[in-house]
Parts: structure tokens; sequence; C-alpha cells
């Protein structure tokens, strides 16, 4: 057993508590990818503590809205990698659980999509962004777009591109190989978002890692977390092979 530690105050004790905290957190497994790619697994609450110089926000969280992606749709069969799913075969954590913004809300530069789902939580003036998925297309069952909340300044702005279920429009488009996530956003869209910040990005729900695939793509260092092991695994992989390949520029446009 250890020597018990003395404090001057409750303060300087409430610190070093602190600092021991984000200490063990950063020894969480962390995988480093040339010089601009860090991946943490582990609690985004916990890990993004203990970093520093973080300059941007960029996530997709958790919207806490429990849609069950597990549902059976077109066909009986599960998810294939390498092919359109069907459906899949586990939900998305933490969505079973109402989000709460307000941790994330004190970077200076800061995107949050899905927001209009924890509107109530943002509580502080911003602007959106809006994702406009059905591109001129006919209406049908799919949601015309998503929004995110931003604390940049500017006028509201539109990205526009197709994205009907299996009817996606760029590199994710099933002919070549379908989505990785579940909740997966297209690489346009994320480095249209990237493109709008300076500095060191951080995504602390990175699930499969396009926030980091657009940051490597445009030069910018990035920082991810991701809590479930699987899809940590998934943002290891693909952020890797695009280094080896020295994609500094979207495939598609």
């Amino acid at each position: 057993m250890g020597r018990r530690r003395l404090y001057a105050s409750a303060t300087e004790r409430q610190r070093a508590h602190r600092q021991r905290h984000r200490s063990a957190a950063l020894r969480a497994p962390c995988v480093q990818i040339g010089d601009l790619v860090t991946l943490y697994l582990g609690d985004a609450h916990v890990l993004a503590a203990g970093l520093q110089h973080i300059d941007a926000l960029i996530t997709d969280p958790p919207y806490g809205t429990n849609f069950d992606f597990t549902k059976r749709r077109s066909t009986q069969k599960p998810l294939q990698p390498s092919g359109p799913a069907a459906r899949w075969t586990a939900n998305i954590r933490g969505d079973d659980q109402p989000f709460d913004p307000t941790p994330w809300l004190g970077y200076p530069q800061v995107i949050l999509w899905g927001a209009d789902h924890y509107l109530d939580q943002l509580q502080t003036a911003g602007k959106w962004l809006v994702w406009d998925k059905r591109k001129d297309s006919t209406p049908d069952d799919h949601a015309d777009g998503e929004l995110a909340w931003t604390n940049l300044p500017g006028v509201l702005q539109i990205h526009r591109q197709k994205w009907r279920g299996l009817i996606r429009e760029g590199e994710e488009n099933v002919v070549h190989g379908g989505k990785l996530h579940p909740a997966q956003k297209p690489a346009r869209l994320m480095e249209w978002c990237v493109a709008m910040t300076t500095g060191t990005v951080l995504d602390p729900y990175m699930g499969s890692g396009t926030t980091g695939l657009a940051c490597l793509r445009l030069g910018r260092p990035f920082v991810g977390i991701e809590l479930d092991p699987h899809y940590f695994q998934v943002a290891c992989d693909r952020l890797a092979a695009a280094a080896r390949q020295g994609q500094l520029f979207p495939m598609s446009r």
C-alpha cells in the first residue's frame, strides 16, 4: 500500500487528481499513423481531457435516437463486408442514451452533426450547416437532409451530395464496396467541414475514421477517439492504407 499523499489545500488535491486521471487516460491504446494522425481507443470524455493543442472539433456523435440498425430490411442476410449492407449486426454504442454536447462546446472551432436532435442542450449561439441528401431527386422514405451546428462565423451553407439508402454519390457508392459503419458520412462531406477550420482536428466519436481521412487528404493534423474496438481497428486500417497511398486529395468530386 502506497504512502498517503498530503496536499496544501483541497484545490491542490483536486488538481493532482485531475492530472492523475489524465495521465492514466492517455495510457489507453494509441496508434500513430505518419506525422498527422493519432488514434485512441477508449472513452472520449476521459481521453479528451488530457489532449492538448486541439483547434477544431468535428464529429458525428451518437444522437440518442436509439435507431435500430439491425432491423431486417431488403434481405434477410447479415452485413457482408464486401457488399451492400441489408442490416448491421450491432447498433451504435451510446445511441440508446441522450447525447449531451456540453463537454464539446468549449473548443475554438466546433462542428456537431445531428445537433437538431439535441438542440435544447446547446444553449449557445451559432449557425447551421445543411447536407442536402436528396439533391434534386424525388422524395422517398429517407430524410431529405441532415443538419450540423457550428460556432464558426458566417452564413448558413449547404453541401449537396445524394445519399439515398444504397444510392450514394461518391466513393461510398456500393460499386466501391459500400459503407464501413452504419452511420458513416461521405468523405466529401467531411472534407467540406475540415476545410472550414484550421489547425488540429479532434473527432471524439470517429467511427470508421472518415473525419481523419478528410484531414489526411487536406494535410491536416488529426486526433481520433473511438470507444468500439471493432470500429477503432477499422479506422486504423483505413487511415493507414490512405497514408500509404499518399491520398492528399479527394478521390472524386
